[in-house]
């Protein structure tokens, strides 16, 4: 039975309401968990869901939603006391200060740290402006976590942010490695001579691991937001700051630029504080193709890899010619023997009727690159985060509404469960997210649906080719080593980049 407990005026963050979802779908007798805030996207999607209408009557934007699809009502009453016990903090966590209480606004907070110079922003849309206003006039930095922030307001706090000299990352900014210190959705990456500025969180994420990986290090990585660069009303006011900055650091040799297509205006802009700064800089819009127009200190990219790449390399101090480079190079212990083999192996058992290739995505920004490239393959990717409306599947929101699947890796796998049957899948395409706020073992989540998928294409008569990329280090808790060796010992062929990984897909769907 599907039922919803609405509690008004109860604000939890975004993050804390994911893990009280996962919590209640691992007890016994619930098929489902939802606790959400009640904004009007998500009582949509709860209706969409099932839920009630009047059941959810009521809900706003500053109440908490628990919604349930539970075996009775018994189980449900005993799932509400769950979700009181971790909001009331009842629960023991090691290394908890007893005698220390939890600050409840920004002057205790400030009270307890008073060399705090960093404010993240994790409160509704409605409220958060006013918060970030607060912290910025006492001289804090923002990370504005919170989205559904008005384009006004986000206007008016880089304004305020630009007078004093403060950096506004977001609004819904969930990517920053500030000063070493991963916060939010990060990886642990050494420090280093490239700094990252970002209008895309798990794009910061895939090329700051791809540069650990590269020998080198980050010395900033800076999140913008996502509306930064793509707006020209806000102007990349961040983007353009944080070149400033990164241009005045002693410790940073190299600028990596990373974001989805700016606005035009916005995108001549920031090329301009780029040349001006005098570094060396890798720019990467994803989906656009680098201009002719040549520049002293401009280095341009086609996929985060080489971003990663490229700054690694320049912060050495080398010169990169991009232009000669040779395109059918395989990074760090691949060559092309090694594809060849791989290709032969994946391909050899397919049948006549599997041409598809299926992604299943965790990160956006991982996500649209794999589609991007794809595209070039057949001019027809279907995906929700498709930029031709012709090219939206008709259930976009089928894996949307529940908890992320960072966080939750039960969005995905119940996503491939539900396709397993499909005999026309040649390719699953999957990412592997590590590091702070993700799930502590994403790979062996997925693994136990990933044989399931592999043992029905076979009993079929064919043979199902699922291949990854992991974005983390071996820094993060979950250990990239260990999640590699988990989904290779499924069968999955894991390869070094995201990049890699999807054009190795397209390569087996071009040999079939």
């Amino acid at each position: 039975m599907k039922l919803v407990s609405v509690r008004k005026n109860s604000y939890v963050d975004s993050v804390f309401l994911m893990l009280l979802s996962k919590e209640l779908k691992e007890s016994p007798g619930i098929a489902d968990a939802t606790v959400t805030m009640g904004t009007p996207m998500n009582i949509e999607l709860l209706k969409e869901q099932g839920f009630s209408e009047g059941s959810l009557e009521g809900a706003g934007a500053a109440d908490l939603v628990i919604a349930l699809d539970c075996d009775s009502r018994d189980i449900f009453e005993k799932a509400l006391l769950t979700v009181d016990d971790m909001l009331a903090g009842k629960r023991s966590k090691k290394g908890r200060n007893k005698n220390s209480e939890a600050p409840r606004s920004l002057k205790s907070a400030l009270e307890q740290m008073p060399d705090a110079n960093l404010a993240i922003i994790s409160v509704p849309g409605q409220y958060a402006a006013l918060e970030a206003k607060k912290a910025l006039s006492a001289g804090l930095h923002v990370m504005l976590f919170s989205d559904n922030v008005s384009l006004d307001e986000e206007i008016a706090l880089k304004k305020i942010a630009r007078e004093k000299g403060l950096l506004v990352m977001g609004p819904d900014c969930g990517t920053a490695i500030i000063n070493g210190k991963p916060i939010c959705f990060a990886n642990v990456v050494r420090r280093g001579p490239v700094g990252i500025i970002a209008a895309a969180g798990t794009g910061l994420q895939e090329v700051s691991c791809l540069v650990d990986r590269f020998g080198s290090g980050i010395s900033q990585g800076i999140g913008t937001g996502g509306r930064d660069l793509k707006n020209a009303l806000v102007g990349g006011a961040t983007m353009l700051m944080g070149i400033e900055a990164l241009g005045a650091d002693p410790e940073t040799k190299t600028i990596v630029l990373v974001s989805k297509p700016p606005a035009t205006e916005v995108a001549q802009a920031v090329l301009k504080a780029l040349e001006k700064s005098g570094k060396p800089s890798v720019v990467h819009f994803l989906g656009l193709k680098a201009p002719h127009a040549e520049s002293k200190n401009i280095y341009w990219a086609e996929n985060l890899e080489e971003a990663a790449r490229l700054g690694a390399l320049l912060a050495q101090g080398k010169s990169v010619d991009t232009a000669g480079e040779d395109t059918e190079a395989w990074p760090f212990d691949m060559n092309r023997a090694s594809i060849e083999a791989i290709l032969k192996h994946e391909t050899s058992g397919m049948a006549r009727e599997q041409k598809y290739i299926r992604g299943y995505y965790t990160g956006g920004t991982l996500a649209d690159e794999a589609w991007l490239l794809l595209h070039k393959l057949t001019g027809a990717v279907y995906s929700n985060n498709q930029t031709d409306p012709a090219l939206v599947p008709p259930d976009p929101k089928k894996s949307i509404g529940r908890p992320h699947p960072m966080i939750d890796p039960s969005t995905r796998t119940d996503r491939i469960e539900a396709e397993i049957q499909d005999p026309e899948i040649a390719v699953m395409l999957l990412d592997c997210v590590l590091g702070y706020g993700s799930h502590a073992d994403p790979a062996g989540a997925m693994v136990p649906v990933l044989k399931k998928a592999k043992e029905a294409a076979k009993k079929r008569g064919g043979y199902l080719s699922v291949i990854a990329s992991i974005t983390g280090t071996e820094g993060d808790y979950q250990s990239y080593a260990q999640q590699k060796a988990k989904l290779e010992e499924a069968g999955v062929i894991v390869m070094p980049s995201n990049y890699q990984a999807a054009r190795l897909a397209v390569m087996i769907l071009e040999m079939i």
